[in-house]
């Protein structure tokens, strides 16, 4: 019943208000990643060009979950698996980057991060509060509770950072920022990882 989803752990997506929100967050995310993307590279700032990069890889993993849903129950733990590689991977990317950036970025420009950190925050409450309801299900589903909720952390995070960079007039607040943030897509990705293989099992057990 769609009304339960929150105390039912095996809620598979499989209701009408939850596609629409699915999309509309889908949506959000993309006009989002637009706007943060352009924004960090004019700002010089790697904590927005992070949060950027995650809106894109949200907007693409929820359409894999909108696609998902309805699907076996093995097909939906695929689903899963794949976001949180990309999770790992952007991660990845997030901590090359800031590395490179350590030894070779310019200060970023406070007043962009905080005020496009301050947009994206909004963008994601949106987004955390539509999905709210359905923030337990099976790993699919879940797997897009924790990256809206990591989206509004990380924008949190930059707005934070901008705020410092300007008091302190250097980088490094940008810079740890955006590793926070990879270090919390990387827990997200274990996390859905270990689900999503809890269900694959359970499938193939069910199976037997």
């Amino acid at each position: 019943m769609p009304g339960n989803c929150c105390n039912d752990l095996q809620f598979d997506g499989i209701d009408p208000l939850y596609k629409r929100a699915l999309i509309a967050v889908i949506l959000i995310n993309t006009v989002m990643f637009g706007i943060e993307m352009a924004s960090g590279v004019q700002a010089e700032s790697q904590a927005l060009k992070a949060d950027a990069l995650d809106f894109l890889g949200d907007a693409a993993t929820y359409a894999l979950s909108l696609w998902a849903i309805g699907r076996a129950e093995n097909t939906r733990a695929n689903a899963a698996l794949i976001k949180a590689l990309s999770l790992f991977f952007m991660a990845a990317w997030v901590f090359g980057s800031t590395l490179y950036h350590f030894f070779y970025s310019n200060q970023p420009t406070a007043i962009t991060m905080s005020t496009v950190g301050l947009l994206a925050f909004f963008a994601n409450l949106v987004s955390v509060l539509l999905l709210m309801r359905y923030r337990n299900g099976d790993a699919n589903v879940r797997s897009v509770w924790l990256c809206s909720r990591n989206d509004a952390i990380g924008n949190l995070m930059v707005i934070v950072a901008g705020f410092v960079v300007w008091k302190t007039g250097n980088a490094w607040p940008d810079l740890v920022a955006a590793c926070i943030l990879a270090s919390l897509f990387l827990g997200s990705s274990i996390q859905i990882i270990r689900q999503a293989l809890q269900e694959k099992n359970q499938a193939v057990t069910a199976e037997s």
